[in-house]
Order: structure tokens, then C-alpha cells, then sequence
């Protein structure tokens, strides 16, 4: 099913919808936000021969004509195309507007070379990204050690045969089911999330609980020596019972339940609740 929206650029509407399980933007709407041109659609095409006769042949298979709603309310055809083609259209167009965008990908681009030869500094760029959306230092750290400890399992599971990324899902699913009853599509509905990380709206007990399965599957998976899909799916069941069980003992004792719809919108309730706050 696509999901149609609207995003806002330097005070212009530019359409977008989910397609292929990712975000799409209408390429007319962007073209039309940097250049301001009255003609977007003839610029667009003037501009899509120009990135086939400098060698870009791949741009008619990143394009899709998908229907996006019209100023009269009406569905219509256009080319939409995802965010990493609409950056390199970006860097093909010859406006002032353009120059912001084609230095911040400079940018983004320099600091990945960066990470690459020193990847301690791709953790302190994720810490300082948190940081200033508003987590606490606390909750950071419990975050930042559940993506080693994710990391630390996938590694696992691509040395093991589980190559496919609809495999991975499904092993993470088994985690989940296992460790709160939900798989994570089930999860990010309890808390009202969309394209959201699941995980960077959790709280500090859905972190620890959910880094609990991960060890423990990663533990029963080197200990078994676990070869292939399905000796992997049975660990990942085992590993999330591990923290299913010690997170019924724990709702057991307290009377309340870890699973929450709370989840970190930017509202000062769900800040409070983060920063450990009552």
C-alpha cells in the first residue's frame, strides 16, 4: 500500500510516497524548490538527456512513474525516484539554490571517508546526534550498546549462512516474539510509529530486555556452532525466551508491564520518561 505525503523544502511542497518499501519523492516538485523554474517538467527533461549523455544510464532504472495527488485533489502519473537518486540529481543542477545541498554532500561524504579510516568516529557522530534530539546520557549508553550487541549477532548469523536481509528480518522477529510477544511491525504499531527507528523509541527496560535476547541468541548460536536458516531461527526463538522469561519475572514482581506505547516523539512526557523523570 502506498502512503502519500507531503514534505516541506525551503517553503515548497514536495510530494513523496512509499514505494518499494522506501520513500519517493516527486522529481518535479524538487527541481522546481532549487531552481524556482515555472517549467519543471521540460527542465526535468532537459536535465534527465543530460545525466544519460554524461554516463549516468542507470537514471531511467532508478525512475518510476507513480501516481502522487495533483493540486486539484486528483491522483496523477509523475517521475518519483528515492532519496539517493535525488541527491545525484541534486548534483547535476547548475542553480544557486543546488549549492547548500551539494556542499552539505561534500560534506556527508568527507566525514564517511573519515569513519572508515577511524570508526570510533562514527559512534561519537551517533552519540552527538542523540544527544541533540534530547536523550539522556543514560539512555545513550544503553542504545549505543545495543547496536554492538546487534552487530555482534548479525556478524554471527552472515558467518552462519543467513545471507538474505528477509531472513534477518525473520530471525529478528523470532527475537522479539519470543522476548515481548510482538514481532517489531507489531511493536512500532502499539507506539503509533510509521518509518521510525523501533528502537530509538524504546525505553530503558525495552532496550535492556531487547539487548538481553540478542546476547542470549548470540551465545546459544556459538556454543551450538548453528549453521544456516533454520538451526539460526531456533537459536533466535531460545535466545528472545531467555528475555521473555526474565521479563515475566520481572512484570511479576513489579505488576506493570515493560511493553509500552510510550515511545520518544519530542513530546515532554515521553522526554521526562527517557530521562528517568515521573
Amino acid at each position: 500500500m502506498e502512503t502519500t505525503k507531503i514534505a516541506v523544502f525551503r517553503g515548497k511542497e514536495i510530494r513523496k510516497t512509499i514505494h518499494n518499501n522506501e520513500w519517493w519523492f516527486s522529481i518535479t516538485d524538487v527541481i522546481e524548490a532549487l531552481t524556482g523554474t515555472e517549467r519543471p517538467r521540460k527542465y526535468w527533461n532537459d536535465l534527465k538527456k543530460k545525466l544519460i549523455k554524461e554516463g549516468y544510464f542507470e537514471v531511467s532504472e532508478k525512475i518510476g512513474q507513480l501516481k502522487f495527488q495533483a493540486p486539484d485533489g486528483k491522483l496523477r502519473l509523475t517521475d518519483g525516484t528515492n532519496t539517493e537518486t535525488v541527491f545525484r540529481i541534486i548534483q547535476t543542477i547548475p542553480s544557486p539554490k543546488a549549492e547548500p545541498f551539494k556542499r552539505w554532500l561534500a560534506k556527508v561524504g568527507y566525514e564517511r571517508v573519515q569513519e572508515i579510516e577511524d570508526p570510533e568516529l562514527a559512534t561519537k557522530r551517533t552519540r552527538a546526534l542523540y544527544k541533540a534530539k534530547g536523550y539522556s546520557d543514560a539512555w545513550i549508553e544503553k542504545r549505543m550498546r545495543g547496536i554492538a550487541i546487534r552487530e555482534e549477532l548479525t556478524d554471527e548469523w552472515n558467518n552462519r549462512g543467513v545471507k538474505e536481509q528477509t531472513e534477518y528480518a525473520i530471525l529478528t522477529a523470532e527475537i522479539s516474539k519470543a522476548a515481548f510477544g510482538l514481532t517489531p511491525s507489531q511493536y512500532k504499531k502499539l507506539k503509533g510509529l510509521d518509518r521510525q527507528n523501533l528502537r530509538d523509541h524504546m525505553t530503558d527496560l525495552e532496550l535492556i530486555f531487547s539487548m538481553l535476547g540478542e546476547a542470549a541468541t548470540t551465545e546459544i548460536t556459538r556454543n551450538r556452532d548453528t549453521q544456516g536458516f533454520v538451526e539460526n531461527k531456533q537459536a533466535a526463538a531460545e535466545g528472545g525466551g531467555i528475555a521473555g522469561d526474565a521479563r515475566k519475572a520481572l512484570e511479576t514482581k513489579t505488576r506493570k508491564r515493560v511493553v509500552s506505547r510510550q515511545n520518544y516523539l519530542g513530546s515532554p512526557q515521553d522526554r521526562k520518561l527517557l530521562k528517568g523523570g515521573k
